[in-house]
């Protein structure tokens, strides 16, 4: 089985795709950080990238983005998404790659799983769960 068929049966990404998705990740958060962007939602917003994956073929990057606090999640994507031809010519000064794979920005909704996670182990059924003693120790 090839490297590519064992990643379409859920392998996860490659090495490759991890590093180059974290490269991409560490530039464009300095691109934000310097604030060159002139758009006023996004000179307003302070804007963290907790992840960047790429596609195998190293042609699409899916840039996740929050802003701090959480608000105007909305206009910050928007905003990012009107200059995503600015903010991949400025990777691509940043990162050495073949071919600077498309952008396309989406909002983080890893911090409202582990929330809803959180929640979901702080209920009072899986504390009742909890509690119980195992048939095992009963003996």
């Amino acid at each position: 089985m090839s490297r590519r068929q064992s990643h379409a049966a859920g392998q996860g990404p490659s090495q490759r795709q991890l590093r180059v998705g974290e490269m991409l990740r560490h530039a464009l958060a300095q691109v934000l950080q310097r604030g060159d962007i002139s758009d006023p939602v996004l000179e307003t917003a302070v804007v963290t990238v907790p992840e960047v994956r790429v596609t195998p073929d190293l042609r699409h990057a899916i840039c996740y983005v929050m802003p701090l606090g959480g608000q105007h999640v909305d206009e910050v994507v928007k905003a990012l998404e009107r200059h995503k031809k600015f903010l991949r010519g400025e990777l691509a000064r940043k990162v050495t790659l073949k071919y600077m794979p498309d952008l396309r920005f989406e909002i983080d909704r890893s911090f409202e799983e582990g929330d809803r996670i959180d929640q979901l182990l702080r209920s009072p059924e899986v504390a009742r769960d909890l509690d119980r003693p195992d048939d095992e120790d009963a003996d």
